[in-house]
């Protein structure tokens, strides 16, 4: 945790956990994240997404269907973006419920 200037990935780290579980996952990433280093996941869960500095929205589908960059951005940003069904997702459940 006291390590500086590393990257990590981390490919759906909150598969399978219980919701106490990804409030204490968000708390060591936060963490991680404010010793000077870089976190890089790869997420469906839209508690997770929502709680990003920055975003990139992979689509439009998954698979041969996919691989195009939909957005790029902030948690803010991406509810307002017409292409993105992370972000009309994310507008309709998370930010609705603020």
């Amino acid at each position: 945790m006291h390590k500086q200037g590393n990257i990590y990935v981390l490919d759906e780290p909150t598969n399978g956990l219980h919701a106490n579980d990804i409030k204490t996952l968000l708390y060591l990433l936060r963490k991680i994240v404010k010793n000077n280093n870089t976190v890089i996941i790869v997420e469906l869960r839209l508690e997770m997404i929502a709680q990003a500095d920055w975003i990139i929205d992979m689509g439009p589908e998954g698979g041969t269907n996919g691989g195009k960059i939909m957005f790029e951005g902030t948690p803010e940003q991406i509810i307002n973006c017409q292409v993105s069904k992370t972000g009309k997702y994310l507008k309709d459940s998370i930010f609705k419920k603020q």
